[in-house]
């Protein structure tokens, strides 16, 4: 009979939690549905630039699903190379096929060397590939224009997992330590103070903010001179992005800390907010998936820190290349000190 009305006693706290009932419901829903659509989305189509090609290899690499677009001179496949708009170019010089790639991601470097060497493969001299007299064509010359043959996938994956990290653990600590804040009195009497709301929120972001940028400094500096992740551009740029996540991370959990009356309801928002920001960041390919869901990318704040990360620690990118994602970050830390701001209006005791 005791152990019965434990169990009675806990069913009931789940069936009067209606979160809880939602998240055990709706939140694995969510996240098996968005590894379908990530992972059984089509193959990803290698985007190859060619110039003065042969008729041939361009009917060959069209056969082989790629996307091809010709350009008139090197100079004009370098710069959409540098832009991202190609994976790879390809041309002959001297005989021989010269492939550069764009380099910043293994597994794209992959899909364009394996098409490359399965298209010019069989191809005789006569048809504009130098080879042998026995017609087999000679094995195409690789180059990079980030990255080397040499890189690895931490490499590729790291600016996006520091990322990452520095986001969620942010998010999560500022989340529950502002619940406690209210939970405990101390908001309500702070509130009671002249102080205002505004000055109570910039005290807390400032506050929390110290510690969340030395967090934001080690896993950077661990990951970059420990670890020996690959870095081309400037780490001060590294940290800045760095410091905006987390500081987009802090505003973020205290503003839905709001919506929280426990430390458990906060934790539940995790598989909602931060687990579709995880598959949406970099770490998979989303050019395979629908082009109705992309628009996801945009709301994401990890995304733009990713993207940025990755542009300066592979492809040696400076502030024109970051600076959009800079300004959508600290826009997005703004909106949500609002938020918070606003929320505050609305404080009563729990």
């Amino acid at each position: 009979m005791r152990i019965r009305a434990v169990i009675v006693r806990i069913a009931r706290q789940f069936i009067h939690d209606q979160r809880t009932m939602a998240l055990l419901v709706v939140a694995p829903l969510l996240v098996l549905s968005l590894m379908y659509l990530v992972f059984n989305g089509d193959t990803y189509q290698p985007k190859i630039g060619t110039v003065q090609l042969p008729a041939a290899i361009t009917e060959k690499l069209t056969a082989a699903d790629a996307k091809v677009t010709a350009y008139d001179t090197v100079e004009v496949a370098e710069a959409a190379l540098a832009d991202q708009e190609i994976d790879a170019f390809i041309r002959l010089d001297q005989g021989t096929a010269q492939v550069k790639l764009e380099g910043s991601d293994p597994s794209k470097n992959r899909a364009v060397m394996l098409l490359m060497q399965k298209t010019l493969q069989g191809q005789a001299a006569s048809a504009g590939v130098a080879g042998s007299s026995n017609g087999q064509a000679v094995a195409p010359e690789f180059q990079y224009l980030h990255g080397s043959a040499d890189m690895s996938s931490f490499d590729s994956f790291s600016p996006v997992l520091i990322g990452l990290f520095a986001f969620f653990f942010v998010f999560l600590i500022a989340g529950v330590s502002f619940l406690r804040e209210r939970t405990s009195g101390t908001l309500e009497r702070l509130l009671a103070t002249p102080l205002r709301r505004w000055e109570i929120v910039v005290g807390y972001m400032a506050g929390f903010g110290i510690f969340t940028s030395l967090q934001a400094v080690l896993i950077a500096g661990f990951t970059v001179y420990a670890l020996g992740s690959l870095m081309v551009g400037s780490f001060g740029y590294v940290l800045l992005i760095m410091l905006l996540l987390s500081l987009t991370a802090l505003s973020f959990g205290t503003l839905l800390s709001a919506f929280a009356n426990t430390e458990f309801q906060m934790i539940q928002f995790i598989p909602i907010v931060i687990v579709p920001q995880v598959f949406f960041s970099g770490l998979f390919d989303l050019e395979s998936i629908s082009p109705w869901l992309r628009w996801i990318t945009h709301i994401t704040p990890l995304k733009y820190g990713a993207d940025a990360l990755r542009g300066i620690m592979i492809r040696g990118e400076g502030w024109s290349g970051i600076a959009l994602d800079v300004y959508v970050l600290a826009g997005l830390s703004l909106v949500f000190m609002l938020a918070n701001v606003l929320a505050l209006q609305k404080h009563r005791k729990i």
